[in-house]
């Protein structure tokens, strides 16, 4: 029986990778699509596409719209929220971080084809900064792109995350619990978040997105659906210094119960973890 249950999980698990990676790809393919389309319409109309890419029609599908910047980075045209910045230099409201990857994006050739970047922007479906992953290409001095939200982070972004800061408590202990409470201070990206219990008192002293449950006792916690959270946690880090244990959670990005996988590690007398999602 337990042999079935574990291939079953396993089952399930997969499954869920599989719908995952799918969905990733079918909006990857859509995104190509929808700029293979404005690029021959742009061939078409040149400067005259400018209309029908700023407006809601043809070139935009659910949360993907066509955008233009020229090689100085102004945004010329844009079928999302960011038409509020055409005319502007959008380098301006970029993060200091994405600026350089952006200015180096403006200068790729006009032979190159269509490219891939990924930078972080504001999903106008539900209002947060989300990760985006794009796809552009350069016509003459104008760069026609469209991009796609990618809310859930990977498993092997999650464990990074998570030894991150690892490390960082076992070189500043109270640094790091300060960093992490800041709800910034990187150790929030996208739906993945920190959170830490003190394995001596069994109670949350960091958490990268809910900062009422400092203090509680982790060993009560159980999930929406009534699953034990705490307890099985603590009876596994108490038999080995990491392993992985999955259970139900609201995703702070999507603002809606999945399934959360967390990857856990003992750090000092501190359980460290972080999750990733699936739906």
């Amino acid at each position: 029986m337990k042999g079935m249950l574990r291939i079953t999980w396993l089952l399930l698990l997969c499954f869920g990778q599989v719908n995952a990676a799918t969905t990733e790809e079918q909006d990857a393919t859509a995104a190509k699509a929808l700029l293979e389309k404005a690029l021959a319409h742009y061939q078409r109309q040149g400067d005259k596409a400018f209309a029908a890419f700023s407006r809601q029609g043809e070139f935009v599908d659910k949360d993907r719209y066509v955008f233009v910047v020229d090689t100085q980075g102004v945004l010329l045209a844009s079928g999302g929220p960011s038409s509020a910045l055409i005319g502007r230099d959008v380098s301006e409201v970029l993060g200091p971080d994405l600026r350089q990857s952006f200015k180096d994006a403006l200068k790729v050739q006009q032979d190159q084809g269509i490219q891939q970047a990924d930078y972080r922007w504001q999903n106008w479906n539900d209002g947060k900064v989300e990760r985006k992953h794009v796809f552009y290409q350069r016509v003459g001095d104008r760069i026609l792109a469209v991009g796609y939200y990618l809310p859930r982070a990977t498993p092997e972004q999650a464990r990074a995350l998570r030894n991150k800061a690892a490390e960082a408590l076992a070189k500043d202990e109270a640094g790091t619990l300060k960093a992490i409470n800041s709800l910034q201070g990187g150790f929030l990206q996208d739906d993945l978040y920190v959170f830490v219990v003190d394995l001596d008192t069994r109670r949350y002293v960091a958490h990268g997105t809910n900062l009422r449950l400092i203090n509680t006792d982790f060993s009560k916690i159980k999930d929406p659906d009534g699953k034990p959270v705490g307890e099985p946690i603590l009876r596994l880090i108490a038999e080995q210094d990491q392993g992985e244990y999955k259970y139900r959670w609201k995703n702070p990005v999507t603002g809606k119960v999945e399934n959360k996988h967390a990857y856990v590690r003992k750090s000092g007398h501190f359980l460290v973890a972080v999750g990733y999602y699936s739906p």
